[in-house]
């Protein structure tokens, strides 16, 4: 605040009564504090705040997702939450929406607060802002994706690994059409997932004309997956890549009468897989348990600061439950 005094111009009272909102200052020296507030990138310390009302400190992290509402995030969050109870923590979460520009609002506000860590799932391919943040000391771990520079710990699935696991497991069973449901490309899990399936189809010299990425909805997913299944040529395999697009999937097939005539995979497990006919064969991840993982890996950076940054990558697997084992003359067969 004294550098900011200093290079407005002012006294520190006045720079203190701006940043607190108190009334007393002239809009046009309310301007000058805030040029200089921006161009020293000051930013209050409700830490030092806390400490003067006898704070002990405050023992919370940031989480900030895509969606805190999607199945995957919600039991990320979960896993967070579990974890840092057991450390005396708090956890603080914020959904961006994939917007750039909210995500960093959320990152510098839970900064603001002087949240001890950050755990971030970002759709932003520039992270960039993040660098001063991790230069004051604010520990980030990266879940469910991995920047293209080294900036932190990183904890997330093999994407890549079991987006082809899927797609051989349709191959396997005779499919040689196969459409391609995914999220969107500037997500790191979904771009992995959609160059596995290309990298599987192209090595065994079979065509992908469909493939439909940026999905985030179920009622997207189903808008495209009926397209597809309206086509002359039909595909007799999705492989929905993420649990909104499997949603979208079941729903049109469910609604043209092809649930047991086109065979479906899902990436990502959710509840109601196991309830519908025939049941979806999956590629599951643990949300819970990646989020508890993602903690512990944050709360050995707080206590090693200085240590080499990790990269903690879960295997995947495939369960089968009889849609991904449809074969592909299935209709015929009927």
């Amino acid at each position: 605040m004294r550098d900011v005094a200093q290079q407005a111009g002012v006294s520190l009272k006045t720079v203190s009564r701006v940043v607190n909102h108190e009334a007393g200052v002239t809009p046009a020296l309310q301007e000058q504090v805030q040029a200089a507030i921006r161009s020293l990138d000051y930013r209050p310390d409700d830490r030092a705040r806390a400490l003067r009302r006898q704070s002990t400190g405050s023992r919370t992290i940031g989480f900030v997702p895509t969606d805190v509402a999607n199945p995957f995030f919600s039991g990320v969050f979960r896993g967070l939450e579990d974890e840092a109870a057991e450390q005396g923590y708090l956890v603080l979460a914020g959904s961006s929406d994939a917007d750039p520009r909210r995500e960093e609002a959320l990152v510098r506000a839970f900064v603001g607060r002087r949240v001890e860590g950050l755990v971030i799932a970002s759709a932003n391919p520039d992270l960039s802002y993040l660098k001063a943040e991790l230069e004051h000391g604010t520990p980030a771990v990266f879940v469910d994706l991995e920047p293209a520079e080294t900036m932190g710990d990183v904890v997330r699935s093999d994407h890549y690994g079991g987006a082809a696991l899927a797609t051989r497991h349709l191959l396997e069973y005779g499919h040689r059409r196969v459409a391609y449901l995914g999220d969107r490309q500037a997500l790191f899990s979904s771009a992995e997932r959609r160059r596995a399936f290309v990298d599987v189809m192209s090595a065994r010299g079979l065509d992908t004309p469909w493939i439909v990425t940026g999905l985030t909805t179920p009622s997207e997913a189903q808008i495209a997956a009926e397209q597809i299944l309206r086509a002359t040529t039909r595909p007799t395999a999705l492989l929905a890549a993420q649990n909104y697009a499997a949603m979208g999937a079941v729903r049109a097939l469910q609604r043209a009468g092809l649930q047991h005539e086109i065979a479906l995979v899902g990436i990502d497990d959710a509840d109601f897989a196991e309830l519908v006919d025939p049941k979806i064969s999956v590629v599951p991840q643990d949300p819970i348990e990646l989020g508890r993982l993602t903690a512990q890996c944050l709360f050995s950076r707080l206590a090693a600061p200085d240590a080499a940054p990790t990269q903690l990558i879960l295997n995947t697997r495939l369960i089968e439950r009889g849609s991904g084992e449809i074969p592909p003359d299935a209709a015929g067969r009927a």
